[in-house]
């Protein structure tokens, strides 16, 4: 069915809206190339059982270089702050 024109000036024109529309049903197909999907949990533990190892020996090293890279100067600081105090008469 055609939405009917709207004749009056100034009335905001919508978008016709269809609220007896029904999408299409794939359970009762045939086609060969239609397979059941994977259930999230069998998805995830596949991806678990082979990628997550590789990905987490990666990430721990670089999580290992991030932190030596943030002790480096906070030691340096620590020890420039040592050496300013030795060398300031405090007594």
């Amino acid at each position: 069915m055609k939405p009917l024109p709207n004749t009056q000036p100034n009335v905001r024109k919508f978008p016709f809206v269809d609220y007896h529309y029904h999408a299409p049903m794939l359970s009762g197909s045939s086609a060969p190339c239609l397979k059941r999907s994977k259930s999230l949990r069998n998805i995830t533990r596949d991806y678990f059982d082979t990628e997550a190892d590789r990905e987490f020996i990666g990430e721990a090293a670089v999580f290992g270089v991030l932190i030596v890279m943030a002790i480096v100067p906070i030691m340096t600081g620590m020890s420039a702050v040592l050496q300013l105090l030795r060398s300031l008469p405090l007594f």
